[in-house]
């Protein structure tokens, strides 16, 4: 069954769920209040309890003595007449003076209150002369204050940790002008992307650039927490446009909340705010990204509260409540969300000292190890209550992908020490290429996608990166295979180029067939929309990197012209929902992962690859560069895995 587009389907990235304003449109409408009849409000409020006070004060009268509990005190009175030295009796020093006292006290209170009551008036006098933006903006400000309090009070220092060795991060200019000029066009294309934003979406998760306001999906929840600006600060950062890179740190120090009743994806939160945090720390050294990355990663936990360890999708960051999509497979959670945690959970170990997060992702490795695994190919569904596999569909596109990719990575990303991940991956691989890897009539190499038994010949965009991926395993793969896979990666871009070529606007389909006479072109209408997916450039790139064929720079110019020609729109960039038609209409959302992924992979493919090298970098699966840990400067060597 093929799953409806619009589903909020997981994986590298699955079309979002589109709630936007228009869904709900009463909601703003019901709550905006006038600011000046909430002021009111209060202030009567504190006018009544002040002349409360006024009227309901204790009679003093009969609490004489409350402080001693005695009725009348003896002092002795000195006779001063007689030179000060002769005793003259008592005073008594009891009724008459506390009377005295009391009325002077009470006196005192009265008057206060007055000052009070008066003084109250007087600033509610002045408020109502100001503006009801003067008003929201004092109103904000000391809401801000109260943020800031208690950020304070949430913030526990991190340990100091070592910094790995970092190369390759503010370099890469290539040499030849050509190359120069089609870096720099990139480089224009995110500032219109960024600066759009910044005018039209600030804060929000995404941007809506054709009607110009913010834009947000059910991943993210129902708050504004910046996506793009998260998403994006690395790719600003190593195109050296740091006034925006200071933009975007400046927001998320003041802005970038986690205490909100909030329901988002773990996956999704995970690799977008997670790893864009982590990486803008390691490339900038800015504290405030490591520390807002370990206070998110602190509210996801709660997710992992399941029977089998296996997270649910979903949590709320308030309550730590979680559950899975209501479309997945029996209430299973999916193979690509929560097989796609390592990289960034083992940094988040290693920056904190904190074995719990190393601890969550290994435990889900050995689960996966015990299970049986049909045909050798992991199912894209598994029940975190049973700890079985819900229907089985296996597939390298949406569902499953990125769990692939992450084996591959946690091996690289422990310097080549974490054998056990790199044998995952290699037996999962073998049993891909037996099942799923097929030549179409026209010698096309496709990856199809594994359902009820058979397979079928379909393959996704988000499948695409798979050439990456092959290639960046090649080299330590069994048997001496380093260039079948190279090859095999080759053979994925050729299939992947081809989906591009063979429509109207040069941009690829969502998901293309492969049987009837039809080859790499989309089929059914939902299935033809482009929505400035990353993984097609992606493996460009890793094939520039490995082969310097130019081929690779030629086509990655070619949708570079062709996003900027049919994408662009005077408020952004916006996907498109048919790559056939000559005069496509527009979907009206400019994803944050077009900043992170799609512009970053095109600015490196026209770099030379001295900027953040493969030996000493390894990019989560939303393009978020980590850097490589050395067993000298880690916490985890003591784990079997890493030995």
């Amino acid at each position: 069954m093929t799953t409806p587009a619009l589903l909020p389907l997981s994986g590298r990235r699955l079309p979002p769920l589109n709630l936007g304003a228009s869904a709900f449109p009463h909601h703003r409408a019901t709550l905006r209040l006038s600011e000046k009849f909430i002021l009111l409000l209060i202030l009567s409020a504190f006018i009544t309890l002040c002349f409360g006070a006024f009227f309901f004060l204790p009679d003093s009268s009969k609490h004489k003595r409350f402080d001693l509990g005695l009725e009348d005190v003896l002092i002795p009175h000195v006779d001063t007449s007689k030179g000060g030295k002769n005793l003259g009796g008592f005073l008594i020093h009891g009724q008459g003076h506390d009377e005295h006292r009391h009325r002077e006290e009470e006196e005192r209170l009265r008057n206060k209150i007055r000052a009070d009551h008066e003084k109250a008036l007087e600033e509610a006098k002045e408020k109502l002369k100001k503006s009801r933006d003067e008003i929201q903006a004092e109103i904000q400000t000391e809401k801000n204050k109260v943020v800031q309090e208690l950020k304070k009070k949430d913030s526990k220092p991190l340990p100091p940790v070592p910094l790995p060795n970092l190369i390759g991060i503010n370099s890469g200019e290539p040499a030849d002008p050509d190359i120069q000029e089609k870096r720099n066009k990139v480089k224009e294309m995110m500032k219109h992307a960024w600066d759009n934003y910044r005018q039209y979406g600030w804060g929000h998760n995404e941007l809506k650039p054709i009607a110009r306001k913010g834009h947000s999906t059910n991943i993210f929840g129902n708050s504004q927490m910046g996506a793009t600006i998260v998403d994006a600060l690395d790719t600003l950062y190593i195109m050296g446009l740091h006034d925006e890179f200071r933009e975007g740190q400046e927001w998320i120090d003041k802005n970038l909340d986690f205490s909100v009743n909030s329901e988002v994806s773990v996956f999704e939160v995970n690799i977008r705010f997670i790893g864009g945090l982590l990486a803008a720390y390691y490339l900038s050294g800015q504290e405030v990204f490591k520390i807002k990355a370990v206070q998110l990663a602190g509210k996801l936990l709660p997710a992992f509260n399941t029977p089998t360890g296996i997270p649910w999708a979903m949590v709320n960051l308030k309550s730590g409540v979680g559950r899975n999509w209501g479309w997945a497979s029996a209430g299973s959670s999916i193979l690509a969300e929560f097989g796609t945690l390592h990289m960034e959970f083992v940094h988040l170990s290693y920056l904190t000292g904190d074995p719990v997060y190393y601890n969550k992702v290994m435990h889900i490795r050995k689960l996966l190890q015990k299970m049986d695994r049909p045909n050798g190919l992991y199912p894209n569904y598994l029940n975190p209550r049973t700890g079985r596999w819900g229907q089985h569909h296996t597939s390298v596109g949406g569902l499953g992908d990125s769990f692939y990719e992450y084996l591959l990575k946690a091996w690289l990303m422990s310097d080549k020490m974490d054998t056990e991940a790199r044998k995952m991956y290699d037996d999962a691989i073998e049993a891909i290429e037996k099942h799923l890897i097929r030549k179409s009539s026209g010698g096309l190499t496709f990856i199809g996608e594994w359902k009820n038994g058979h397979l079928e010949r379909k393959m996704g965009h988000l499948t695409c990166f798979a050439g990456g991926m092959f290639a960046l395993g090649a080299d330590g793969s069994r048997d001496d295979k380093a260039g079948h896979y190279l090859q095999l990666g080759a053979e994925i871009a050729h299939t992947c180029h081809e989906s591009y070529d063979r429509t109207t606007l040069k941009l690829g389909p969502e998901a293309f067939k492969f049987d009837g006479g039809v080859e790499a072109v989309a089929v059914r209408q939902n299935e033809k929309y482009y929505i400035l997916r990353p993984e097609v450039i992606e493996t460009y790139w890793y094939m520039w990197r490995f082969t310097h064929d130019p081929k690779y720079r030629q086509w990655g110019w070619e949708a570079t012209q062709a996003i900027d020609k049919y994408c662009r729109v005077s408020g952004g960039f916006s996907g498109v929902k048919d790559v056939y038609s000559s005069s496509p209409t527009y979907d009206d959302v400019q994803q944050s992962f077009f900043l992170a992924e799609t512009l970053k992979y095109l600015y490196l493919l026209f770099s030379n690859d001295d900027l953040l090298p493969l030996d000493n970098w390894v990019f989560n699966t939303e393009a978020h560069p980590l850097p490589v840990l050395h067993l000298a400067n880690t916490t985890l060597s003591g784990n079997p895995a890493y030995r």
